[in-house]
């Protein structure tokens, strides 16, 4: 039995997986996160930066990694992404979260919601009835699958990111990539 690799994404991006950027992106970052997790707060703002500079070359793919065991409220934070995606706004609630991430209760979750605008009887149903809970918990499998033991857990191009993911590095990174191509 081949042991399996875990450099590699071992889930291909598919339909059900939140992207943001085209599909034509030469570069596409998947990201296991935690909405509760700081490294994956300062990661937010850096690859919004990363993302306004580089424009339709970079592709962005978020999964959920709730490591609800340090961070108590990830694991409703996702579902709250998700209800929030199932109504269209799954990236706003996404940077809502991020932005936010000291204030991560139910109460909050609720306040987001509305402010988004988002029909709030459904969205509270969905956070009671956990109906998001099974989808959060598939993301986080397949991260663990992928030897993900720790947010953020990143992979460019399908390839283990295990460099340093300052905007400095990432952009250097990435630029050079995308010189080396068009040569």
């Amino acid at each position: 039995m081949r042991p399996i690799d875990d450099t590699r994404l071992l889930l291909p991006i598919g339909p059900e997986d939140h992207v943001h950027g085209p599909d034509s992106a030469p570069f596409t970052l998947v990201e296991y996160g935690d909405y509760e997790c700081p490294a994956c707060g300062q990661l937010f703002v850096i690859l919004r930066d990363v993302q306004g500079v580089l424009g339709e070359h970079l592709r962005i793919v978020y999964r959920h990694y709730p490591l609800s065991g340090a961070h108590p409220n990830a694991q409703k934070a996702a579902e709250a992404a998700e209800a929030a995606g199932s109504q269209g706004r799954f990236w706003e609630m996404h940077d809502l979260l991020f932005q936010h991430q000291a204030n991560l209760k139910r109460k909050d979750l609720l306040g987001y919601a509305e402010r988004l605008g988002l029909d709030i009887s459904r969205f509270r149903s969905d956070l009671t009835g956990s109906i998001y809970r099974d989808r959060v918990r598939e993301d986080f499998r397949h991260g663990v699958q992928n030897g993900v033991y720790g947010t953020p857990g990143l992979f460019l191009n399908g390839v283990r990111y295990d460099d340093a993911w300052d905007r400095d590095t990432l952009l250097r990174k990435l630029t050079a990539a995308r010189q080396a191509e068009a040569f």
